[in-house]
């Protein structure tokens, strides 16, 4: 039956039964529920089921209801966020398929609560051209909330052996020279996530000339406890295949470029970032590189502890087409590539705009763009083919605007600290402008005029190739475009009990193991 549940966590049995019993099976060790339910039953006791993240909370008891109600689950509970509408993949791989794996050996992990994680590798694959089929994660057991995500770089080719020696902190003034090399994402994952599968007419080329040969592994990892002691082998495992497929893959970072210009006020129930992947860049890069357009087939959204939601917003010859990806539901231990249900092309002059909802009612100081998951990020990355020769399309908002809002008139110049100092007015004389920015009394309706600023501000284009090259675009300034803010979902359509389209139509699994212990007359609820 079809129940719901109040502020209080008082179960009450639903006047509008949406959910229909499709199979059920008991045994001794398993209770197996299929139900199903219209993805939009317009009952308010229900949730819409879209495209985005799902936390799916799961009790049983193992007794069956009785009729005084429900019996208390007890710690048979949990929850768990899934990608319901995420269309499956279909694996064709042969488990006799070569592999290699890119893992950490014996990585001490710092008692602090934010370590980047640098390790570089040769691909063992050389002189002539492969296709990686899959990626897959190799977490270390007991790991999985310590590993948030795990980026592969493309390096230099013309590095040597030496570089493969020993790993280092990722951004520490001590690192090697040969990481910043390193600046092409071939591949990303992010906690939650599972092995990704190339579609069957692409792959991640390797073993020519224009293919990776030195790689970095950056793994991020996240220790808000300050655990000591811990020690890391967690890495990748880099499927791949003879039979070459049709089209070589590449990854384009798209959004907010990261850093201290990307900045959000405390106490704000929502806030939005914007980052540009502008007309400007992909009109050069593709127009240059590929006239007919590239093919998007994946796109991994991220951001941090702070982010509730984002949209990846597409706009050709000006006007606003169906959302590239998004995630209205975001859940930051729960990031991976979602397959889009169609390619879509993406062609010089068109725009694409990385759209990040924040929330930091729970926050007394500002929060800022950069590298820790208490700071933030606004990315998108878009998996495509045919590969071309962009990297990174992006933007950074202009940081003396923002401080003009709060009443900064003249910094020292030339600039030779960072974060730079302010020089008036008084109340922020010799004040780095993050202290500034702290300094500022915000109000909810100061962040809301804030916000409205920092959107229409002029924008620094970043617009990469690989090997650390640029396109003639780069640095330079553009205005974001005229849209319509905030985006606007197409409307629900509510399915009647009676139509059970399968385009609105869901059927759900529900397994319930009991153990030895707990054998008898289960009776599950979700």
């Amino acid at each position: 039956q079809d129940y719901f549940t109040d502020e209080n966590r008082v179960l009450k049995k639903d006047p509008q039964q949406d959910y229909h019993l499709e199979y059920a099976m008991e045994n001794s060790t398993h209770t197996i529920l299929a139900f199903s339910r219209e993805l939009h039953t317009c009952d308010t006791n229900d949730k819409s089921i879209t495209e985005s993240t799902v936390r799916v909370i799961w009790a049983y008891h193992h007794k069956d209801l009785g009729e005084a109600g429900q019996n208390y689950h007890g710690s048979n509970r949990g929850t768990k966020s899934l990608r319901l509408l995420n269309p499956e993949r279909e694996e064709v791989l042969s488990a006799s398929l070569p592999y290699f794996d890119l893992t950490n050996k014996d990585v001490p992990v710092p008692d602090k609560d934010t370590t980047y994680w640098c390790q570089m590798f040769k691909i063992p694959v050389q002189h002539e051209k492969h296709h990686v089929t899959k990626v897959e994660p190799l977490i270390q057991k007991g790991h999985e909330n310590l590993v948030h995500h795990i980026l592969l770089y493309q390096c230099s080719s013309n590095l040597n052996d030496s570089v493969l020696d020993y790993g280092h902190e990722c951004y520490h003034p001590n690192m090697p020279d040969s990481f910043l090399t390193c600046e092409t994402v071939i591949f990303a994952w992010a906690i939650g996530g599972e092995g990704f599968t190339y579609p069957p007419h692409v792959g991640l080329s390797i073993g020519t000339a224009a293919d990776p040969l030195f790689v970095l592994m950056e793994v991020h990892y996240d220790n808000p406890s300050y655990t000591e002691g811990m020690i890391d082998n967690s890495g990748l495992r880099l499927i791949y295949t003879p039979v070459l497929r049709k089209y070589d893959a590449g990854v384009i970072e798209a959004g907010l470029w990261v850093s201290l210009f990307h900045n959000i006020p405390p106490g704000m129930p929502e806030f939005v970032s914007e980052g540009h992947c502008t007309l400007e860049c992909l009109e050069e890069a593709l127009g240059a590189e590929r006239p007919a357009g590239i093919q998007v087939f994946a796109v991994l959204l991220h951001a941090h502890l702070a982010g509730r939601a984002i949209r990846m917003r597409h706009f050709h010859n000006g006007e606003e087409q169906k959302l590239l990806a998004y995630d209205d539901e975001f859940d930051f231990n729960f990031q991976e590539f979602q397959y889009l249900k169609e390619e879509r092309t993406i062609l010089p002059g068109d725009n694409l705009i990385t759209e990040c909802h924040y929330s930091t009612v729970d926050r007394i100081r500002m929060t800022w763009g950069g590298l820790s998951t208490r700071n933030e990020m606004c990315l998108s990355y878009l998996l495509y083919y045919p590969r071309i020769n962009l990297t990174r399309c992006a933007s950074i908002p202009d940081i003396m605007e923002q401080l003009q809002f709060i009443g900064v008139k003249e910094i020292y110049r030339p600039v030779r600290t960072w974060p730079f100092i302010i020089k008036s007015p008084k109340q922020y004389k010799n004040l780095s402008f993050m202290d500034a920015m702290n300094k500022f009394k915000w109000s909810r309706s100061e962040g809301l005029s804030y916000n409205q600023l920092v959107l229409k501000l002029p924008v620094n284009v970043r617009c990469s190739k690989t090997d650390n090259a640029e396109w003639s675009i780069q640095g330079m300034t553009a205005l974001p475009p005229e849209i319509e803010r905030p985006y606007k979902t197409e409307p629900v359509i509510c399915s009647s009990s009676s139509c059970l389209s399968c385009s609105l139509f869901l059927t759900l699994l529900f397994v319930v193991h009991i153990t030895a212990s707990t054998i008898g007359n289960t009776g599950p609820s979700v």
